[in-house]
């Protein structure tokens, strides 16, 4: 039987991504939980360049950044798919995923860092990076159609954190006048049991996010 570890967090969505796509395949795994302020030895020893989580280690072998261990996954397990088969649409199912990581995610966190004139801005960046993602919903339950695939998991943290986000600082990101697909996505996405399981406690969630947005705004404010 083959030997699976995954060094994490507890509440990571990037190790979230990982964590969904295993149990979507049904593989099992041993979790090795991180404290990121004292990084175990093992930890540095298989991603000595960035130090951080997830790390997939198959057989002894370090796979490293999650969309790239979600491929993995997909490669070597094939049940329950979370690619397409055309080369096109898998083409296509990468670009999104990368999309979600270099324009959405920090165009939200900016939303959410950010004060006054500067944070109005970055709403309408985030917003408009929300605008691409909402159209690529159209006729779908989720992006890869009827079932949950890469693209789902890569934007899995949306349905995690976004309310999260908007409560701690009082901002209102997606509505349902402007991102009705989304916001049924982000229902589909967080109805679904094997999400669910592993969900991370939302009052835990708001306590650390409080405790970022309080240490970032305080960078901001005017001395």
């Amino acid at each position: 039987m083959a030997e699976l570890k995954l060094f994490r967090t507890s509440s990571s969505p990037f190790v979230l991504r990982v964590v969904w796509a295993l149990d979507l395949k049904g593989i099992q795994y041993d979790n090795i939980f991180e404290d990121l302020s004292n990084k175990s030895s093992l930890l540095l020893q298989y991603n000595p360049i960035y130090k951080k989580v997830p790390v997939l280690v198959h057989n002894g072998k370090p796979l490293l950044e999650s969309l790239v261990i979600l491929e993995y996954i997909d490669e070597i397990w094939k049940q329950t798919p979370i690619l397409p088969e055309d080369p096109s649409e898998r083409a296509t199912a990468r670009f999104w995923a990368k999309f979600g990581d270099d324009k959405v995610l920090p165009s939200i966190w900016n939303a959410f860092i950010k004060q006054g004139k500067d944070q109005e801005e970055a709403i309408v960046t985030a917003q408009e990076n929300l605008g691409c993602v909402e159209r690529q919903l159209t006729g779908k339950k989720f992006f890869n159609g009827e079932t949950i695939g890469l693209v789902d998991l890569a934007f899995g943290w949306l349905a995690n954190l976004l309310s999260v986000f908007e409560e701690v600082c009082g901002v209102t990101l997606i509505d349902h006048e402007k991102f009705p697909l989304l916001l049924e996505w982000i229902q589909n996405f967080a109805d679904a049991p094997i999400i669910k399981e592993s969900w991370p406690p939302r009052d835990k969630l708001i306590t650390r996010y409080q405790a970022l947005h309080e240490v970032h705004t305080s960078k901001e404010a005017p001395k």
